[in-house]
């Protein structure tokens, strides 16, 4: 898992339920990231919020929506990584679209 802070709880889809959304200020953790295809963003899942059927087609939070101190953002690069080979993208486009700077790569 990876702690997080929600930084952007803005325009929350109107098929999200109101059940299954974020809290600008509230902290979480990340506990897998994915390319989702149908949303076209890197996303990830909470351990906190979930997002179920009734909210489809919406399945992951987008990552730009989270900040990270340094040491996570370490480790979010790699569970990104590992995650890559569950779900076959590119890692450095996935922090390229959450625009992150990455000095160690």
């Amino acid at each position: 898992m990876i702690k997080t802070v929600c930084i952007d709880s803005s325009n929350k889809p109107q098929e999200v339920f109101s059940g299954e959304w974020v809290t600008k200020g509230m902290e979480y953790n990340i506990i897998h990231v994915f390319w989702h295809e149908n949303q076209g963003i890197q996303g990830c899942a909470l351990r906190e919020v979930q997002l179920t059927k009734r909210s489809l087609p919406y399945a992951s939070f987008r990552l730009s929506r989270f900040a990270f101190t340094q040491e996570a953002l370490q480790q979010l690069i790699q569970m990104i990584k590992d995650c890559s080979d569950l779900n076959d993208f590119d890692v450095m486009k996935a922090i390229e679209e959450c625009d992150l700077v990455v000095n160690d790569l």
